[in-house]
């Protein structure tokens, strides 16, 4: 009888430490943090549920750093993981960047996935290519640049990449995916 309970103790165990991971992956058992501004009906129909929940997430991490910034880069660098272009699944492309968020793995990109890439979603792997990785990732980097900072977001998007017109493209984008007040969400 004793062995029995023992080993019902031990199945409950099992199975809440599962379920703690499974609600952990999902995001249940993040601290509150300050609401995050509304996200349009545009932004619903174009980022994909889990990379919006991961945007927001990540932006958290850097009081200041908008989630619709954050969700910019990634529309604009691999329209959310979904461009089939080299370096977004595996490899690198041109310039050395790699992954959703195309930081930098070597060459002219630089070196950014080693200094800021992060095992986002606890599983024991950091890969540049899992957007639960890449994304922490590219709010921390964004985030050490500046974005948070008062007047610091046009010099760490310049800093993420050093191109005027991609500054603004992120800018432009950013601005859709935020719902404006009072707008049909």
């Amino acid at each position: 009888m004793l062995a029995r309970a023992w080993l019902a103790a031990v199945v409950a165990g099992f199975f809440m430490v599962i379920a703690y991971g499974i609600a952990d992956d999902l995001g249940l058992l993040a601290p509150a943090a300050p609401a995050l501004a509304p996200a349009s009906r545009h932004a619903r129909a174009d980022i994909p549920a889990g990379y919006l929940r991961w945007y927001q997430q990540a932006a958290r991490t850097c009081p200041g750093l908008g989630w619709t910034v954050l969700a910019a880069v990634g529309k604009v660098e691999s329209d959310h993981g979904r461009a089939k272009l080299p370096g977004v699944r595996s490899g690198a492309n041109r310039a050395g960047a790699a992954g959703p968020m195309q930081l930098g793995i070597g060459g002219r990109a630089g070196r950014t996935w080693q200094r800021y890439g992060t095992d986002g979603n606890r599983d024991g792997r950091v890969s540049v290519y899992d957007p639960r990785d890449a994304i922490p990732a590219a709010a921390r980097k964004l985030c050490r640049d500046g974005a948070g900072r008062p007047g610091g977001l046009r010099r760490a998007l310049y800093a993420y990449n050093h191109s005027g017109v991609y500054v603004a493209r992120v800018l432009r984008v950013a601005r859709r995916y935020q719902a404006r007040p009072g707008a049909a969400r």
